[in-house]
């Protein structure tokens, strides 16, 4: 028991350790690397600003394998494979992501075509005016024309 105990404490030491034993080149790459990975809890924050649990643990699994030597493009799709492309802030121009990437431009496109459609249909309707009804028009002019019989006011 007490050795399973001693070799636990030691892995978590040697993997704390490679976590924080980054040299000047590594640490960089880590800190970009961070940057650019989506904490999955938090979903708008990067693993590098979010304080979640899943996220020490994506910082950690990320410090691991640059200390092991893998490349920028290995520990992403060590990350895209576990835990989906969502994982990643600019995820490839994929048939999973196509929506992702031209939906905004489809819907401007869409918003477009509307816009210009309503000014021409505006643009070519014959302007009209409404026809008058003359006699409702005289009927209303006579009766504001009689003057209107008020009670007198009382100055007292």
């Amino acid at each position: 028991m007490r050795i399973s105990l001693i070799l636990v404490a030691a892995f978590l030491m040697t993997s704390v350790a490679a976590a924080t034993d980054l040299s000047g080149p590594q640490r960089a790459r880590y800190q970009q690397l961070t940057a650019d990975l989506r904490c999955l809890i938090c979903q708008n924050r990067s693993i590098a600003d979010s304080d979640a649990p899943l996220a020490k643990d994506l910082r950690h699994i990320v410090a691991q394998q640059i200390a092991q030597g893998r490349t920028d493009a290995q520990i992403k799709q060590y990350l895209v494979d576990r835990y989906g492309q969502w994982v990643l802030y600019d995820p490839p121009f994929e048939f999973a992501t196509w929506l992702l990437w031209l939906g905004p431009f489809a819907l401007l496109l869409v918003g477009l075509i509307m816009a210009l459609t309503i000014v021409r249909k505006r643009r070519d309707a014959p302007r009209r005016r409404p026809e008058l009804d003359r006699t409702r028009l005289e009927r209303v002019l006579g009766e504001t024309a009689q003057p209107i019989n008020r009670p007198p006011k009382d100055h007292s």
